[in-house]
């Protein structure tokens, strides 16, 4: 299927984790009744962001409340489900900030473990460290499903253009990053960012963020937002909880590709091994 809706489900997230299982499920099912076939969550959707929590609302895989709504929800609604983030603990007891990527029959295609951890010290602004708390993931996911091949990474993970490159060139058209940047690096960043990667990569890229929860410890900066492989802007929220939607041609993709070939030009031998 060459052309779909996608539905990105900006979520307000509170430390109550059942309350936001409750609202991820009403708002995929929103989503859905959109006409989405492809629904994305945030970052961090069923806990606060905050490195103190994220043992306490981790789950292990298969059995956590969380992977198993998105399992339900997406055969409920026979949808391609992204499934943000939430800390996921592994059999070793490492934690990692993990999405689950699920099929229209709630199968599990794939989990992403974000790869570059957020350590960040800027000055008289945004201080975290989630190494203190979470293990960094190794791979790159990349996805095939029925509405075409998707990349996946998380947040901090858009700042490193080799990594988008190396999911587009292990076959990706869309380009999905839930996310979760704050106050400081949102207005300088989130839009450039996003914009950057498509047109670097002549990809859709889709970009997942929680609401505004103006009483969290780490504010959200929200702008969900989706653009399409000639950078531009089709849809983008602003920081209040809401669902967005915007139409995937992946004709669009073949087009540009064609039209500008950056792919078919590259000479690798110039700058890797």
């Amino acid at each position: 299927m060459s052309t779909f809706t996608v539905g990105i489900c900006q979520q307000g997230v509170v430390p109550d984790k059942q309350a936001n299982i409750n609202k991820a499920r009403r708002m995929i099912g929103e989503a859905a009744a959109g006409g989405s076939r492809l629904v994305v969550l945030p970052e961090m959707f069923n806990c606060p962001y905050q490195s103190d929590l994220f043992a306490r609302y981790a789950e292990c895989y298969p059995d956590g409340p969380t992977i198993t709504m998105l399992a339900e929800c997406a055969a409920e609604h026979k949808i391609i489900l992204i499934g943000g983030s939430i800390p996921e603990r592994d059999d070793d007891g490492k934690i990692y900030n993990t999405c689950f990527i699920f099929d229209e029959d709630g199968k599990l295609l794939a989990r992403h473990r974000k790869t570059h951890l957020f350590d960040v010290n800027i000055k008289g602004g945004t201080v975290f460290q989630e190494s203190q708390t979470l293990a960094a993931g190794s791979d790159v996911t990349v996805v095939k499903t029925s509405l075409g091949t998707i990349g996946v990474a998380i947040c901090y993970d858009v700042r490193f253009p080799e990594l988008a490159r190396t999911m587009v060139l292990k076959g990706a058209d869309i380009l999905v990053y839930p996310a979760l940047f704050g106050p400081v690096t949102g207005p300088a960043h989130w839009e450039l960012l996003l914009r950057s990667r498509a047109v670097d990569n002549q990809a859709f890229v889709i970009g997942a963020a929680p609401a505004l929860n103006a009483a969290a410890e780490y504010k959200a900066y929200g702008h969900s937002a989706i653009v399409d492989p000639w950078a531009r802007i089709m849809a983008m929220a602003d920081e209040a909880e809401t669902v967005i939607f915007g139409t995937i041609d992946l004709q669009i993709v073949d087009r540009v590709r064609e039209e500008l070939p950056l792919l078919k030009h590259r000479r690798p031998e110039l700058y890797e091994g």
